[in-house]
């Protein structure tokens, strides 16, 4: 049984599953387990833990009948969520994300008020996501 299943609900199903599938391998050691660029479904597990799920939101909102409710809060709205991933390296995984569709939110950058060595960089996935890349 998986202890968390960490699911992603995506309006650009292709362009995440593309993103994640060139990411996660190198970030995470997780490996496609499921799922196709056509979704609505995929999901990558390390050690049959899952790391992360995508489905597609349109089918979510079918699913509880709410597709005639927007699809986002008003923008700009702050963040309510963020996935975060310990590296070893916050430059190099930063420079791998944005090279695979990523967009940068805040450059890498030391932060010892948050823990002692806590190095971390933020960026958004293709269906703006946010992401923390850290490491310490």
């Amino acid at each position: 049984m998986d202890a968390l299943y960490p699911r992603l609900l995506v309006t650009r199903f292709a362009d995440c599953f593309a993103f994640y599938r060139a990411t996660l391998p190198p970030l995470t050691g997780a490996t496609l387990v499921k799922g196709t660029p056509e979704g609505p479904y995929a999901n990558w597990d390390v050690a049959d833990q899952a790391v992360l799920v995508l489905f597609d939101r349109a089918t979510m909102a079918a699913t509880l009948g709410t597709i005639d409710l927007p699809a986002r809060h008003a923008a700009p709205a702050q963040d309510a969520a963020m996935l975060v991933f310990r590296v070893d390296d916050v430059d190099a995984a930063l420079d791998l994300c944005l090279r695979h569709g990523g967009t940068p939110a805040a450059a890498a950058t030391d932060r010892p008020e948050w823990g002692p060595n806590l190095r971390s960089a933020h960026l958004r996935d293709p269906d703006g996501h946010l992401i923390e890349l850290q490491s310490y």
